[in-house]
Parts: structure tokens; C-alpha cells; sequence
């Protein structure tokens, strides 16, 4: 059985799919690009990383885990020379003790033309 979350404080989700779904003890968050609620982008690499993750911690407390508790991340870039090692001081600053496994994607686009998209998979509380 599969729980949906929604947050009301993050980035509302397309109608398409949800924030997150629970599924035994285990939350798979939907990608989070670095946006506002109005989907204004956050400006240069750095502030869309911040952003995006602010946005995923949401998602996770809204359901019962949080960045302490990520497995798995999965990072996009549509710049992936320029922008690896601008993301990962601000990646950095959300995971640097115990980080998660992850994995870092150049892709040729985004959604809304964003740089960055973080999605991850976390245990629940």
C-alpha cells in the first residue's frame, strides 16, 4: 500500500504526480527544481541547488523523515561542467555529515528552464 504526501509549504507539485509517496517505511520524493511557490526561478546555480533542497526538506518533514534520514540522491544538471562543483558547496552544506549515496545526471533540459533538479528516496520515522 502507497501513501501520497503533499506539502503545503514546498513548491506545489503538477497535477500530474505527487510530492512523495510512502511506501513501506520508505519516501520517494518527486524531483524539486530550484524555484519559488509562483515558479520564479532562484537565480544562479547556487540559489536554484539551495532552493530545490529546501523545497525536498519540506517535502520530507511533511512526510515524517527528513535530509538526516536520505538514502539516495539523484541530481540533474543541464550544466554539468560549469555547474558540478558550485552545487556540491551548496550540496554540501544541506549533507556533509553521513551523506547519502548519490548520483549526478547532465541532461540537456529541465522543466520551467531550471538548472538543477534534486530528487531522493529516505526512510520515514
Amino acid at each position: 500500500m502507497k501513501t501520497c504526501v503533499k506539502s503545503e509549504e514546498a513548491v506545489p507539485p503538477l497535477p500530474q504526480f505527487s510530492h512523495a509517496t510512502i511506501s513501506n517505511g520508505t519516501v520517494y520524493v518527486s524531483g524539486s527544481i530550484g524555484s519559488d511557490k509562483d515558479w520564479n526561478l532562484a537565480g544562479d546555480i547556487k540559489a536554484q541547488t539551495r532552493a530545490g533542497i529546501q523545497n525536498m526538506e519540506k517535502i520530507l518533514q511533511a512526510a515524517g523523515s527528513g535530509l538526516d534520514r536520505v538514502l539516495k540522491c539523484t541530481v540533474f544538471l543541464t550544466n554539468l561542467k560549469e555547474d558540478f562543483k558550485p552545487m556540491n558547496e551548496v550540496y554540501s552544506e544541506f549533507f556533509h555529515t553521513n551523506p547519502p549515496a548519490r548520483t549526478c545526471i547532465g541532461v540537456a533540459q529541465l522543466p520551467m528552464g531550471a538548472a538543477f533538479e534534486i530528487e531522493c528516496i529516505a526512510e520515514v520515522s
